[in-house]
């Protein structure tokens, strides 16, 4: 029976730890927190642990989950150090699972100084209700079945790709910050029916529907998203009138560089 720790307690430590609870019955999991109450709240809903120190965490945990802020991972990192470095000379090291942006495998391991297993995800809010997308890396000290366990529990949350680590900074501009970009889209659509004189109840229920609907079209279908843009938009009517107001925005270049911008973001994280 594998344990898993999760050191954070916010959404997405949460979120992986609820989908992670829905995967398998073979697993203890804990959570703690510099917050201790957040931690033992996230655990009664859960029906899960509490570990009241970082340290006892790593000397207890299979996994170790870090759903912590770039900010804080100094700080845990040093906590931990000499705990990690105790179980890799036992011959029992723990797997550590950062999902902090910009800070590579390479950075994680020279904090500790110790050559552990790591595994970097970037996981998304939808996670929150098993819709996730998880971008995941992993160096050489990680096994194979570590890495398909883990690959297990995290599919609870959502769909998990992996990826070459040099690719983590876009995905996290793409995927990790994108569920912002598209309920900022929601929000606009919605005000756009409010202004076309819809109540705002029935305007969010059309906007919210038409995105959902639409993703799944590109989805299933597998088809360009610009093919599916022409089946819309008939000569000289509405929705060619609509993408005319889009491009004289700049909808298109706007959402590239608010990619790109998050994508720099993360490369400065680390």
């Amino acid at each position: 029976m594998s344990v898993i720790v999760c050191i954070g307690s916010g959404n997405m430590g949460y979120a992986l730890m609820k989908g992670a609870c829905g995967q398998t019955s073979e697993t203890d999991i804990f959570f703690t927190d510099a917050e201790i109450e957040k931690a033992q709240a996230s655990a009664d809903s859960l029906k899960a642990k509490v570990i009241k120190s970082n340290i006892e965490a790593v000397e207890k945990g299979d996994f170790i989950f870090l759903a912590i802020k770039p900010q804080i991972m100094p700080q845990v990192l040093a906590e931990i150090s000499d705990t990690v470095k105790k179980r890799i000379n036992a011959g029992s090291p723990p797997v550590i699972i950062s999902m902090a942006a910009g800070w590579s495998i390479k950075k994680i391991q020279g904090s500790v100084s110790a050559k552990l297993p790591v595994v970097r995800i970037m996981p998304n809010t939808p996670a929150l209700i098993g819709k996730g997308m998880i971008a995941l890396s992993s160096s050489p000290e990680v096994p194979a079945q570590k890495i398909a366990e883990l690959e297990k529990l995290l599919t609870g949350a959502g769909i998990v790709d992996k990826v070459e680590e040099n690719y983590l900074d876009a995905v996290t501009g793409l995927s990790g910050s994108g569920p912002a970009y598209v309920y900022m889209f929601i929000e606009a659509l919605s005000d756009g029916g409010v202004r076309a004189g819809l109540p705002r109840e029935k305007a969010m229920r059309y906007a919210i529907q038409t995105v959902l609907g639409s993703a799944a079209m590109a989805k299933e279908t597998g088809k360009h998203p610009g093919e599916l843009k022409d089946m819309v938009t008939s000569p000289g009517g509405t929705t060619i009138a609509g993408l005319a107001a889009l491009e004289d925005g700049a909808f298109r270049g706007t959402v590239i560089s608010a990619v790109e911008a998050a994508w720099k973001r993360s490369t400065e994280l680390g």
